[in-house]
């Protein structure tokens, strides 16, 4: 047959085989850089009443519509009297309420708080594994801690080595509902990092041999035990606790991520990859250089790229990559690190850690740097400036010569800089052929083919792009060992250092990115409470994030922030010709008064407050002998 008569492809068919193309190159990136995945995240519906998955515009259209749809639902879910609650509370924690609960109760409705059982899971997945404990072991090793914050008899102390500004904070806390609580010894972590990564198989068996019970009304005790036992004993307890100081960078090497990595559940992403013993070095292995700089495709698990799951999108378990992608994993500041498990309080931890989560001492001082002020939330949305403000440390973790392209703040620096963008959009044949495609300080690469399909990456004008909204700068580059601060030798050429900008000066801008330090960022509460839409990325855990719910009060942006440009583009849209897209300003707009209407309904001092007074009711019990029988009962009493 003569090749004329062969019909010519249709448009719809181009297009077809285009997208097959692309789905199937992609699923082939994806997994070389995060292994086998168990489905194509090109395709993943979400269940939204009414509506079809591809009946939107764009992806995040979906992501908020379906996000508001939950929060709607746990909104319902609100409680308006004693018997709803605690018919709440047996509901979802399977045994009855903490003894004080009533009490509890009254308290928050004296303070106008909403109570909605959801928003205190965070204590119910810390407390969890200790139910696997012997109590009196619990209060033994929480009595004899080194910096310990206890209460006896309506009255807070306060052991320390000398004065820390994080224990005054948390004892002014405790100290404000010191009335209302049993006694307890709330041991307390003192530094930035996380300290207790206890192997997964170890949780699961305290897990396993954990008992809830749920005795009769007629059989239950509302009374604490207290801590008699130790505060009447003549033994001098001595701290029980292990400790393992992990060696440090100049007395040999064991990654901080072999730990991470045994305390994920086995069937996770990263217990099934190796670790990458080479990540301090200046020639890791090919293999493990690509994924040290940006993964090549969609980050598993999201709607067209977006996050969608933001607890899987913050759990390093599921995003082996990391361990050379972020300085908590590359080289901590301090390490002391226990493989076993006690009681410790702290304001923030990775998802695998196991510290007991406090509202973060920051997040109740009234400093200015970490706050704006109380009364600072930025100009009206119309009349803020439409661009990105970004100011903050080099922190991290020690960034060194060999390691601070790891680094999440040096990279985001690098993306969100017109100038290093622009670099990265040259050519091969007109850069370094070292460089080609990679940010001048190697520390990133621009995704190849535009998968996010920002009309500004095919004209090369992403820098350009970047560059006309984009303000974001290092007051200090702290380096390892200490230079000449605010400066720094091996990162100069790459990054200017600027003057802080108070917080409440960065209110004026509409778009707050927001990347972890140390550890958290204690500037979050402050980013909520303003006008400003916070864009977070992040891989810690805080005592508010059962509250707090993606593209309803904040924009969640992955790790590797390969979204980032996706998002921007959404929001503010693109100027260039000849494929100008118009933003979404007034979904931007939704969302900032959203996050600051409900930062000053959830996360205020009185929720802090709230939360604390309910967390120390449900430890004083897990720590108590007869921990089984201890509940409040009242309402079925009287029913």
């Amino acid at each position: 047959m003569h090749s004329s008569t062969f019909p010519k492809p249709s448009w719809r068919f181009l297009q077809f085989l285009a997208l097959t193309t692309t789905l199937l190159v992609a699923t082939i990136l994806l997994t070389w850089t995060y292994g086998a995945p168990t489905h194509i995240p090109l395709s993943i519906p979400l269940s939204i009443p009414g509506l079809t998955h591809g009946s939107y515009e764009h992806p995040v259209d979906e992501l908020i519509a379906a996000a508001e749809a939950d929060f709607k639902a746990v909104l319902a879910k609100e409680v308006k009297s004693l018997d709803a609650a605690a018919k709440a509370y047996r509901k979802r924690r399977g045994r009855h309420p903490p003894p004080g609960f009533a009490e509890w109760y009254n308290f928050t409705v004296e303070h106008g708080a909403l109570v909605v059982e959801d928003f205190f899971d965070r204590i119910y997945d810390d407390l969890g594994p200790f139910w696997g404990i012997e109590p009196r072991k619990i209060r033994q090793q929480a009595h004899s801690f080194d910096f310990v914050i206890s209460v006896r008899n309506g009255s807070t102390t306060q052991k320390s080595d000398h004065e820390r500004a994080w224990m005054n904070l948390w004892h002014q806390l405790i100290g404000t509902i010191e009335k209302f609580l049993p006694d307890v010894d709330v041991p307390i972590n003192t530094m930035d990092e996380s300290r207790l990564l206890v192997p997964w198989e170890m949780i699961n068996d305290y897990m396993n041999d954990a008992r809830y019970t749920m005795p009769p009304a007629s059989d239950a005790i509302s009374e604490f035990s207290g801590l008699g036992d130790l505060d009447n004993s003549t033994y001098d307890w001595k701290w029980q606790g292990p400790h393992i100081t992990w060696p440090d960078s100049e007395k040999g090497r064991r990654p901080y991520w072999s730990l991470v990595r045994a305390a994920c559940a086995p069937d996770t992403p990263t217990r099934k990859t190796p670790v990458f013993e080479d990540i301090w070095s200046d020639h890791p292995r090919p293999e493990h250089a690509a994924a040290l700089l940006l993964p090549t495709s969609f980050p598993p698990n999201t709607l067209r790229g977006y996050v969608q799951n933001w607890t899987q999108a913050t759990d390093p378990c599921y995003h082996p990559h990391l361990q050379g992608l972020h300085g908590t994993f590359v080289e901590p500041l301090s390490l002391s690190t226990s493989e076993k498990l006690f009681p410790l309080f702290g304001g923030s931890k990775l998802p695998m850690n196991n510290e007991i989560l406090l509202p973060a001492a920051m997040y109740w001082s009234d400093m200015e740097l970490y706050s704006g002020g109380e009364e600072s939330h930025g100009l009206p949305w119309p009349k803020k400036n439409n661009s990105l403000i970004w100011r903050g440390a080099a922190t991290g973790g020690r960034n060194k010569k060999e390691n601070w392209p790891r680094f999440q703040r040096h990279r985001f620096l690098s993306m969100v800089n017109g100038t290093q963008v622009s670099t990265a959009e040259l050519p091969p044949g007109e850069v370094d052929p070292s460089i080609a495609g990679i940010g001048p300080g190697g520390n990133f690469r621009l995704p190849p083919g535009n998968p996010y399909g920002v009309s500004v990456v095919s004209e090369r004008h992403l820098g350009d792009w970047i560059g006309s909204f984009s303000d974001a700068e290092f007051m200090d580059l702290v380096c390892f060992p200490n230079e000449n601060a605010p400066t720094c030798s091996y990162t100069n050429e790459f990054y200017s250092v600027t003057e802080m900008m108070p917080m409440k000066e960065q209110y004026a801008y509409k778009y707050l990115p927001d990347i972890d330090g140390n550890s958290f960022s204690g500037r979050y509460r402050g980013f909520l409470r303003s006008t400003s839409l916070p864009i977070k990325a992040t891989v810690y855990k805080e005592w508010h994030d059962s509250r707090l719910f993606p593209w309803v009060h904040f924009v969640p942006m992955d790790n590797t922030f390969i979204d980032f440009y996706g998002i921007m583009e959404y929001f503010i849209g693109s100027d260039p010709e000849p494929t100008p897209k118009k933003g979404h300003d007034e979904a931007a707009r939704k969302i900032a008064e959203q996050g600051q209407k409900w930062a000053e309904t959830v996360l205020r001092r009185e929720d802090m407050q709230i939360y604390v007074y309910r967390l120390l009711l449900e430890y004083a019990r897990v720590s108590d002998d007869r921990r089984e029988r201890l509940g409040f009962v009242e309402d079925l009493k009287a029913a």
